[in-house]
């Protein structure tokens, strides 16, 4: 893949995180209903999620962006949390210890399953850039 792929990989990485980022920490309750995801009896967590992806997405819009002057989070470190964020929640799933109406399943392994795809992605993007 050449480098308008790596590009556009960190856009969309970046896109993801950002929206459920701020949906996260704008409205956690609302959110997790929406979702039909398992309950959360404190909002603190979830609202530290929320940030979290917050600050990775701006982090890779920040790589996206190319600029010599800033370093955002690299294609690799995307990888990373893709993988292991997917991974995870792959294993929740399928050791299965939600009470959670189907909704909630459909979406977390859709979640799962675009977080570890665009992982795949940027791994397959890594390797052809070492083998170039």
């Amino acid at each position: 893949m050449n480098e308008t792929n790596r590009l556009r990989l960190l856009e969309i990485d970046s896109a993801i995180n950002l929206l459920l980022g701020v949906a996260l920490l704008g409205m956690p309750q609302a959110t997790i209903a929406f979702l039909g995801l398992p309950a959360a009896d404190e909002i603190f967590y979830v609202s530290i999620l929320g940030a979290v992806l917050i600050g990775i997405g701006i982090a890779l819009w920040v790589e996206r962006k190319n600029d010599e002057r800033w370093r955002g989070l690299g294609l690799f470190g995307a990888l990373v949390i893709n993988l292991v964020a997917g991974g995870v929640v792959c294993v929740w799933l399928v050791i299965d210890p939600f009470a959670i109406p189907t909704r909630g399943y459909v979406v977390l392994w859709t979640v799962a399953i675009v977080v570890v795809g665009t992982g795949a992605a940027e791994l397959i993007t890594l390797m052809r850039r070492r083998t170039m």
